[in-house]
């Protein structure tokens, strides 16, 4: 047992000032770190004594020493890549590997721009919802199909009311009679528990609506601008201009 003697451990091994131990990590700190994504191996990072050389435009150069492959790509001002690292021998092609890397990057990046993204909205409700409050729901519901989203309607049954699930499911079903036109059931009412879960999702006339609504305004707009020719407001007449009192004087003199 260590003795503490004026702010000093003393270990069989020496002493040792009190703030020398490690700290206690963190939260978080302790967590297995990310596996980092795989990439070629280019020039010196390739290791094995041969390869399947591939030039820049594909063709087929047959095998040669990774000495030879890698002069061969230093001639040419090129990387030398490992792209079959399984094969026997395995593949290496000539290439500028910055611009390949570039290339895959922003073909990754597009695919995920065109990933099309579902998102669940959840509603719930009581078997005993009030005629305002599932209006309100119900507009909810509107809102999210129109938006293109899915949307899970729950009914959360207590006490007694397990006894009843036919007046959840005619629930359900009286909301989707309600937005059939913009939703359409995608899992049917199913009882789990203490609740009852029903999926719509969006027809192809959900968001119609809005879209006829934006694109009208927009012609409005364009019309607007086009019957002020050159998209300019025509300045307001101004009204006639006050006569000086001398000119006003003739005048009724000569009306006299």
């Amino acid at each position: 047992m260590p003795l503490r003697v004026s702010g000093f451990f003393i270990f069989e091994g020496g002493r040792r000032e009190l703030g020398d131990q490690d700290l206690r990590p963190r939260r978080g700190f302790n967590e297995p770190p990310r596996r980092p994504e795989p990439q070629a191996r280019v020039n010196d990072q390739i290791r094995v004594p041969r390869v399947r050389l591939i030039d820049e435009n594909a063709g087929q150069l047959g095998i040669k020493t990774t000495d030879e492959a890698r002069e061969y790509a230093y001639s040419r001002n090129l990387d030398l890549v490992e792209v079959a690292a399984q094969a026997d021998p395995p593949v290496a092609k000539v290439m500028d590997y910055g611009k390949y890397r570039y290339e895959q990057e922003q073909k990754a990046k597009l695919a995920r721009k065109h990933q099309t993204q579902i998102h669940v909205k959840e509603i719930k409700l009581r078997p005993k919802i009030g005629i305002h409050d599932y209006e309100t729901k119900k507009g909810h519901v509107e809102r999210f199909l129109n938006q293109r989203a899915k949307v899970k309607v729950t009914i959360m049954f207590r006490g007694r009311e397990r006894e009843h699930p036919e007046r959840g499911r005619d629930l359900l079903m009286r909301l989707h009679e309600d937005v059939k036109e913009i939703g359409q059931i995608e899992t049917p009412p199913l009882l789990e528990g203490r609740n009852m879960t029903m999926v719509l999702g969006p027809t192809k006339n959900a968001g119609a609506k809005r879209d006829d609504a934006e694109t009208e305004d927009t012609l409005r707009s364009e019309e607007e601008v086009q019957g002020d020719g050159d998209g300019q407001a025509a300045p307001p007449q101004r009204d006639a201009e006050p006569q000086p009192r001398a000119q006003v004087a003739e005048a009724e003199a000569g009306v006299q």
